[in-house]
């Protein structure tokens, strides 16, 4: 059946088949993953207004939350956890294309590894990477997420994985979801005290890295190891 007898909601899936998700634009793969639109709009020209909502930029519509979904007409509950769902499967599966035993040489390195996990977050969360003596990753580990500070980050905890791991070296992350790339003080403190517990046990903290959507502040970088 040609295209232009279908129904407009079911185009881009016959265009799937005939030519491969390749040649979708982000409209029509957003259409499919919505599966209808509304009584005045398809499902792609409804796709097309969400996007163009957030810039077309698939980043900006991953902060969306299911609230700000439902105030597009024809857009609820299941249309809006199916838009997010999509995203997050997004988000995870590049998380999993970090190659195992990367070599951190720097702190961009460091910051390439954990932008998927830190970037695009609504609230914040303390990330940690570990690393061999050849400073190669050899686990990654969320610890906390809702905010840092010396009573949520347990050092404990931090460096029992370090020894479990049989790691030399630990890079330490949070996001900032304001955006602001400034430490504050309470990130200042907590930095100190992690410092001196690895110094204890012969594990160097190497960087802590503060990630916004679209930028990093490294502590290393700026002397406040």
């Amino acid at each position: 059946m040609a295209i232009k007898f279908l129904a407009e909601d079911d185009r881009p899936r016959e265009k799937f088949l005939q030519k491969g998700k390749s040649s979708l634009s982000d409209s029509e793969l957003l259409a499919i993953i919505m599966g209808s639109g509304n009584k005045d709009e398809n499902a792609i020209e409804l796709a097309r207004k969400i996007l163009s909502s957030v810039n077309n930029n698939w980043h900006q519509l991953s902060l969306l939350s299911v609230k700000d979904l439902m105030k597009f007409k024809g857009i609820g509950v299941t249309k809006a956890i199916s838009i997010i769902s999509a995203l997050e499967i997004g988000r995870r599966r590049a998380i999993q294309e970090i190659p195992e035993k990367t070599i951190i040489g720097n702190s961009h390195d460091a910051y390439m590894v954990l932008k998927n996990q830190l970037s695009d977050l609504r609230t914040e969360e303390f990330w940690a990477v570990f690393l061999n003596s050849n400073n190669k990753v050899i686990h990654i580990s969320q610890l906390t997420q809702g905010g840092i500070s010396q009573s949520i980050v347990d050092v404990r905890i931090l460096y029992k994985t370090a020894l479990d791991h049989f790691s030399t070296g630990v890079i330490i992350a949070h996001n900032h979801p304001s955006g602001s790339l400034r430490p504050s003080r309470e990130d200042i403190n907590i930095t100190q005290k992690i410092k001196e517990a690895g110094n204890t046990l012969s594990i160097q903290l190497l960087d802590h890295i503060i990630i916004t959507q679209d930028s990093y502040f490294s502590f290393s970088d700026e002397g406040l190891l």
